[in-house]
């Protein structure tokens, strides 16, 4: 294995972390408005916060996995980085504004009691967490499909060349995926109320979720090339997916949560792992032609320079890896919805 594919693997191995830990966290904002109806004021905002307080310690750390990829990409890769970051640029930039405004509503949602000051917010908190969900979906999408790329390594289409059946209903799969990745993750860390309508929410996620992701599949076959590359990709990478989805439903109708969390995360991770499966060694697919898509080898930085890196990561990844999970060990408990619980 040569340095290109260590690193393709590692950016690979970043963006598995980052669907993972953050999909689960975009989804418990998504459902924030949702999990806190037909309650009086006082009532839903205690919902509310508590609901906020089971992803309060993690999600900037769950950030940072998105954060590392994408420096990672424009080390190792620096022709991926420039020709994805100029095609993508709108979708790229509505990304982290939707991100920046989500992290500004976790710090002031609780600088002021007034109910409108709090709902205003509460909605930032929705939005700049349904938008990412999408947006990635999309993105994603378009990488297996191919986009307008030139022999020159440009990105010579329009945003509009990113909105496409395929990527659209990508883009619907991954924001319903992760909400009910997060009703499961809200049923495990909470107690009472929240935990009994965070169940019930998953039950009635399942099944749209399940339809979107098929349909997905089916059109992966028609808008990819992932027929003449199914040499490269082992047929138990998907399958195994596909299973883990269907096994999620069995514990979540018994009411077995931390099995079906388990299974959607599996689920999650083989999908994104197909994928990167699907385009190895390309790194970006050409819709012009086929010898133009980006690879690990005519995208990437010098030898020297990959090595440096890698001994950087040997170094780093195993303490971050470490202190993350370490932090979830420290805040594993069930949250109640007691005052002296809630810090947002």
């Amino acid at each position: 294995m040569d340095l290109n594919t260590l690193w393709f693997i590692l950016i690979a191995v970043l963006y598995i972390g980052f669907f993972v830990l953050e999909g689960f966290d975009f989804g418990v904002g998504m459902l924030l408005p949702f999990l806190s109806r037909h309650a009086d004021a006082e009532k839903q905002d205690r919902l509310r916060r508590t609901i906020i307080n089971t992803i309060g310690p993690h999600w900037d750390a769950n950030e940072v996995w998105l954060l590392t990829a994408g420096g990672a990409t424009f080390a190792a890769f620096p022709h991926w980085y420039a020709t994805l970051f100029s095609g993508f640029y709108l979708a790229l930039f509505l990304l982290l504004a939707a991100l920046i405004v989500r992290g500004v509503a976790f710090e002031f949602r609780s600088k002021d009691e007034n109910p409108k000051w709090r709902k205003l917010w509460d909605g930032c908190i929705f939005v700049g967490s349904a938008i990412p969900a999408l947006l990635l979906g999309v993105a994603f999408a378009n990488l297996v499909r191919g986009v307008p790329i030139d022999s020159k390594m440009h990105y010579v289409g329009t945003f509009f060349d990113l909105l496409n059946p395929y990527s659209i209903v990508a883009g619907l799969a991954t924001l319903l995926t992760f909400a009910l990745y997060g009703a499961i993750f809200l049923a495990l860390k909470t107690k009472g109320e929240v935990m009994e309508r965070a169940k019930e929410a998953a039950r009635r996620l399942w099944m749209p979720t399940f339809g979107v992701t098929l349909l997905l599949l089916i059109m992966t076959y028609f808008y990819t090339d992932i027929l003449a590359r199914l040499g490269v990709n082992p047929g138990f990478i998907p399958i195994g997916g596909a299973v883990a989805f269907l096994l999620s439903y069995y514990f979540i109708r018994r009411g077995h949560m931390g099995w079906a969390f388990i299974l959607v995360a599996i689920a999650i991770a083989f999908a994104l792992l197909s994928e990167f499966m699907i385009l190895f060694p390309r790194v970006m697919v050409s819709s012009l032609n086929p010898e133009w898509s980006l690879t690990i080898y005519n995208a990437s930085s010098s030898p020297y320079t990959l090595r440096v890196m890698t001994i950087v990561a040997v170094i780093f990844v195993p303490i971050v890896l470490a202190y993350q999970g370490w932090s979830y060990w420290v805040f594993r408990k069930r949250i109640s919805g007691a005052p002296e619980e809630l810090t947002y």
